[in-house]
């Protein structure tokens, strides 16, 4: 493994705010009316509008941290039924991206196209993205998309609707419990 591109060297970033958004929408999808709700969109819109750089980059990086163990987990659960992840994470989020014509441009599926077979060659997508210039603003809207189809993908493999959700809290909570914020 190229060790400019080790997971170890990544930064972790914000997940706890990456999961929030990444949970806020899976609920949102599994109401009845998916419909946004305008209350809510406002509060997430308000609160990120006050993250400075610094704390943005964080949330980025959260989302990276997300994309990884989401595709971690795939990739550990594909290859335990003898199934190449590359075959089934890459094309499953490629075509939901494509699918999502108004809010996803087209220009950003490429970037996580990119990260996710980052991901399952066990790369950091933060380090990788990173090497490959600044986000872009059309790249904001495919990121969190591509960690709702992930997410999604996981919640149904398991048949539990929070099982993605539970695995970040979980995971969080050894990371706490081990090196005691």
């Amino acid at each position: 493994m190229s060790a400019s591109l080790d997971p170890a060297y990544a930064p972790i970033g914000d997940v706890g705010t990456a999961l929030l958004l990444v949970d806020s929408r899976l609920a949102q999808l599994a109401r009845e009316d998916p419909t946004p709700d305008p209350e809510k969109c406002d509060l997430v819109e308000r609160t990120l509008e006050s993250f400075g750089p610094k704390a943005a980059q964080d949330v980025l990086d959260g989302a990276c941290t997300l994309m990884y163990l989401y595709v971690d987990w795939l990739r550990k659960s594909l290859e335990a039924h003898g199934q190449d992840p590359m075959e089934y994470i890459v094309p499953y989020v490629a075509s939901g991206l494509r699918a999502m014509r108004k809010s996803v441009k087209p220009e950003a599926i490429p970037t996580m196209v990119g990260m996710l077979t980052a991901c399952v060659l066990g790369l950091s997508p933060t380090l990788w993205r990173r090497r490959y210039g600044q986000w872009l603003e059309a790249e904001m809207n495919a990121l969190e998309a591509s960690l709702v189809l992930l997410a999604d993908r996981i919640n149904n493999l398991t048949e539990d609707p929070n099982a993605a959700s539970r695995m970040i809290v979980e995971l969080l909570n050894v990371i706490d419990e081990q090196f005691g914020k």
